[in-house]
């Protein structure tokens, strides 16, 4: 079975998603980190010198190209891709997708620096501006991201609580 996390930004998915992996025995797909080596440049670039539009169309082959793959395999989407075309519709079809919901607090807290630097949209904020663009940002994005096939909230449980939560659901899928 595939597994496409999906939820905002800084919400755990790639962090989950490789432990999730790990536990399930299946490969690992980050698609941010996937498109940044195929293009050879980061995510960062790729919007600033190539735009969104560019970008979410290498974001909607690699759905693609995971949704036909062979194999099960934990993918980690970019925090924008359930948002963009028929992406959420293709991620339904193609396995079990998992959206990760925390609110714009707890992200901003699990947000360092670095983080906050390398994401395009986030750059520059300071905590106050950060938490409001995401409140907004995030209230557009919750029509594509609760059409997903199971929605945790993952506020007060640990990794290994939301891995178990994850697993059980899919085997009772199969």
């Amino acid at each position: 079975m595939k597994i496409f996390l999906i939820g905002y930004m800084g919400c755990g998915k790639s962090s989950l998603g490789r432990r999730l992996a790990r536990r399930a025995g299946v490969r690992f797909v980050d698609m941010d980190s996937e498109i940044e080596q195929r293009e050879g440049a980061s995510i960062g670039d790729i919007f600033r010198f190539e735009g969104e539009e560019y970008f979410r169309g290498r974001e909607r082959d690699l759905i693609e190209e995971i949704a036909v793959s062979e194999g099960d395999m934990v993918v980690s989407t970019g925090g924008g891709a359930p948002t963009w075309g028929d992406n959420m519709e293709r991620m339904n079809t193609a396995g079990m997708t998992v959206y990760l919901r925390r609110t714009p607090q707890q992200i901003a807290s699990r947000l360092s620096p670095h983080g906050r630097q390398k994401r395009p949209k986030l750059r520059g904020l300071n905590d106050e501006e950060l938490v409001a663009f995401m409140t907004e940002n995030m209230a557009e994005r919750e029509p594509f991201y609760s059409r997903a096939r199971l929605c945790i909230d993952c506020a007060e449980r640990s990794d290994d609580e939301l891995i178990e939560v994850i697993l059980s659901k899919c085997a009772g899928d199969e």
